[in-house]
């Protein structure tokens, strides 16, 4: 299978709910605030937020995260939100009665909510190395008694 742009392929999850009553644009203002974000913080984001949508798109996100924990063995503190899209699903058309006789088309739209989940690797700084840390060590003392040298010989001149 070919790799989008030769990159290593880190491990990851996904989860899509489909034929979710709510609007396209309505869920989509959801997933933009999540999008990016370590799956931890983006679960508080959801479960604050005040949009209905979020609800919907919280019980995916849980579901990705629990995908990535059993089936890919993941640690859910390391996991990120690397995509997360909306799509339009069908729509449901209804009719309303008018004035005069006449009816009119309500459409109730559908989506499905896709949100992939991927480890991160933890960057850790990088350590120094000892032996040059010694070698300055032990350059001090003798600069320090060379120091003391000359001190006491110019005393005695």
């Amino acid at each position: 299978m070919p790799v989008k742009g030769d990159a290593p392929v880190l491990p990851g999850a996904r989860a899509v709910a489909r034929h979710v009553r709510i609007s396209p644009n309505k869920a989509r203002r959801v997933v933009n605030l999540v999008r990016g974000l370590p799956a931890k913080e983006a679960l508080t984001v959801l479960q604050f937020a005040p949009q209905a949508a979020s609800e919907q798109v919280y019980k995916v996100l849980a579901s990705a995260i629990a995908n990535a924990e059993t089936n890919e063995r993941l640690d859910p503190d390391a996991l990120l939100v690397s995509e997360a899209f909306v799509d339009e699903g069908p729509t449901l058309k209804r009719f309303r009665p008018r004035a005069q006789g006449r009816a009119y088309r309500i459409r109730k739209r559908t989506c499905h909510i896709t949100i992939a989940v991927e480890a991160v690797q933890v960057a850790r700084p990088a350590k120094k190395a000892a032996p040059a840390k010694k070698a300055t060590k032990a350059a001090e003392p003798k600069q320090a008694d060379k120091a003391e040298s000359q001190n006491s010989t110019e005393g005695a001149e």
